[in-house]
């Protein structure tokens, strides 16, 4: 069922991200870290998708051979792997880092094949180093691009990211509605927002969003905070802020991990009953490969 069908049951519902996990974990170790959230009932399961890693092996001669290095089960077995298991629509993510346009057609090809209608087109991140993102020869540079590109294959629904405090690479917000609403206007069908911890800052995008002649659905995304480290490291990773009410509670817990872990849990239990109260038509939690606490927040908020 695509996504789109799904968002206008008029019921709410949550989804789930995961990521692939390290090569070297077993098929069952993967599905015992989903099986706690499958009994809240998702309606689909976000699969990412990150680029290939480079790395320079040292040679006799004293020169580096570069080789391309996979860490990741791929995309595409996780996905077979969730299908097989779980009654939950799989979403991979499809990404313009590290794929020329023919690779992404392979893709495509393979997704139809087994069955699977939604695809999560995103640009993808910078190689290690890069200061600025560089397409793969023939590959797309941009996400509106990738869209296009999917739209044309026809056929499947297509979700993009959103980004409530701006992309980091964005000037300002302004401008980074304007590239969504690119994405909107190639051809995605609904939008799926960065993590935030502040609700008033999704509201005031969607204000923006709309302003701007984007219709399409927008779904909050969240994330339970689990460690203090977190405080630092989020908005280092993903260039978004943490409330101040939220740092100085963690702050004032001091050394006790369970302390900040409840703190988390409860700020994002607070977050999903205000958007819920405020008609959302879905949440998405970024589970980071951690079930427990997700499934505290799905207990009390759903």
């Amino acid at each position: 069922m695509k996504i789109t069908d799904l968002l206008s049951s008029g019921h709410p519902f949550p989804s789930l991200e995961i990521v692939p996990p390290l090569s070297g974990i077993t098929q069952q170790e993967l599905l015992d870290s989903i099986r706690p959230l499958m009994e809240f009932q998702p309606r689909y399961i976000n699969v990412t998708n990150h680029r290939d890693e480079l790395s320079f092996i040292p040679q006799a001669d004293g020169s580096f051979r570069r080789e391309v290095v996979r860490s990741r089960v791929s995309p595409v077995a996780v996905c077979a792997c969730i299908q097989a298991n779980f009654p939950v629509e799989v979403v991979p993510h499809i990404i313009c880092a590290g794929q020329s346009a023919r690779k992404i057609e392979w893709l495509l090809q393979d997704f139809r094949f087994m069955g699977i209608e939604n695809v999560m087109a995103l640009r993808g991140d910078s190689l290690a180093g890069e200061k600025r993102f560089s397409p793969e020869p023939d590959g797309y540079s941009h996400a509106s691009e990738l869209v296009s590109a999917i739209r044309e294959h026809g056929g499947f629904c297509v979700g993009v990211g959103g980004y409530p405090e701006k992309h980091f690479e964005a000037p300002n917000l302004q401008t980074d509605i304007a590239c969504l609403k690119a994405k909107v206007d190639a051809g995605a069908h609904y939008i799926i927002t960065q993590m935030f911890f502040d609700n008033g800052v999704f509201y005031r995008f969607v204000e923006m969003c709309r302003a701007a002649g984007i219709t399409v659905p927008i779904i909050p995304g969240l994330k339970p905070l689990t460690t203090a480290r977190q405080v630092e490291l989020l908005p280092e990773s993903f260039s978004i802020d943490i409330p101040v009410a939220l740092t100085e509670a963690v702050r004032s817990a001091g050394n006790s991990k369970e302390e900040v872990r409840r703190i988390g849990i409860d700020w994002c239990i607070t977050q999903c009953r205000d958007l819920l109260s405020h008609g959302v038509p879905a949440i998405h939690f970024y589970t980071m490969g951690k079930s427990g606490n997700v499934a505290e927040v799905l207990r009390a908020a759903f």
